[in-house]
């Protein structure tokens, strides 16, 4: 038989829901209560142990799970809320969302990767802090046009400390790439393809540490550029991309951009899709897909990019 648990994280407390025996329970999110936790399982030997991501309270929780060899996987909030939805469930306390994340791991049976190291967390953590701080200095740049004048002098002096504090987070980025020599020879490969500059090395480091790892449509399907399809019948909809780790598409679409006017290979990719028909926007979001293909096969290759 096998065990699948979910685990509901609140500042104070994780309630644990086991399937297909039905326990459930309560610790304290402490020290002692994670301890208890990590024994309690590690008696039950589940398949999967899942929680959902909730701002931060779960990476704890994830580490200590993880280290002592449990089988731990974060899960998208919005699909098992999605998921309680289809299965009826709309009523709403941590118990009851311990019972659905247990019961939407048992179905779904969400595949379980390897957690960020804690240098790949520290670059993670700074690298969203960038693109925070490049968030606020937009829009201050776009709260100035509306001002008054007389605020205006507020306003820059603002954005200017804000691109002091980008500059230090910039350092200490550079400074986190240089002293790890994996991390340097991961961005030297990455950095050999035409399009592909230091930003977009660095998100892929701290965000997609399973690149390389997995197939061209498990690395798709994980940033969130695999195409779906709404098909009913003989109706076609359109296809759509989606879901996935945000950050590292809107990376990927950055490099599309570039790549499609100075790689060769992306730009005769690119041109071709709009000679035979297809939307720009169609054409780029496949240029993107497809350099994140050719980076994937770089890192597992561990082969710089070649014009051939």
């Amino acid at each position: 038989m096998e065990v699948t648990v979910g685990i509901d994280v609140s500042k104070d407390h994780l309630d644990v829901a086991v399937r297909p025996g039905g326990e459930a329970f309560r610790v304290v999110r402490g020290a002692q209560g994670i301890d208890d936790l990590v024994g309690h399982l590690k008696a039950l030997a589940p398949q999967l142990v899942a929680l959902e991501a909730t701002g931060g309270f779960e990476t704890v929780v994830t580490a200590a799970l993880a280290s002592a060899g449990l089988p731990v996987v974060v899960v998208n909030p919005a699909q098992v809320r999605a998921f309680a939805k289809a299965i009826g469930q709309r009523a709403k306390t941590d118990p009851i969302d311990a019972r659905v994340i247990a019961h939407f791991a048992e179905a779904t049976k969400p595949p379980v990767r390897p957690l960020r190291d804690e240098q790949t967390q520290f670059l993670a953590d700074l690298v969203q802090r960038r693109r925070q701080i490049i968030e606020m200095i937009g829009a201050e740049n776009q709260r100035r046009k509306r001002v008054p004048v007389r605020l205006v002098k507020s306003i820059d002096r603002l954005v200017k400390a804000l691109e002091k504090e980008l500059t230090s987070v910039d350092g200490d980025i550079d400074d986190a790439v240089r002293n790890s020599p994996a991390w340097r020879d991961k961005e030297d490969l990455l950095r050999s393809v035409p399009g592909v500059g230091r930003v977009i090395t660095r998100t892929l480091i701290a965000d997609l540490p399973e690149l390389g790892r997995l197939d061209r449509k498990q690395i798709a399907a994980l940033v969130g550029l695999a195409p779906f399809t709404r098909q009913s019948g003989q109706w076609r909809g359109r296809s759509f991309i989606g879901g996935g780790r945000t950050a590292v598409r809107c990376a990927l679409f950055m490099g599309a951009m570039v790549a499609k006017r100075h790689n060769p290979v992306l730009k005769a990719f690119f041109d071709r899709l709009v000679a035979s028909g297809k939307a720009k926007m169609v054409a780029l979001i496949a240029v993107a897909r497809k350099l994140l293909v050719i980076l994937n096969a770089i890192v597992r290759d561990q082969k710089p990019w070649q014009t051939a």
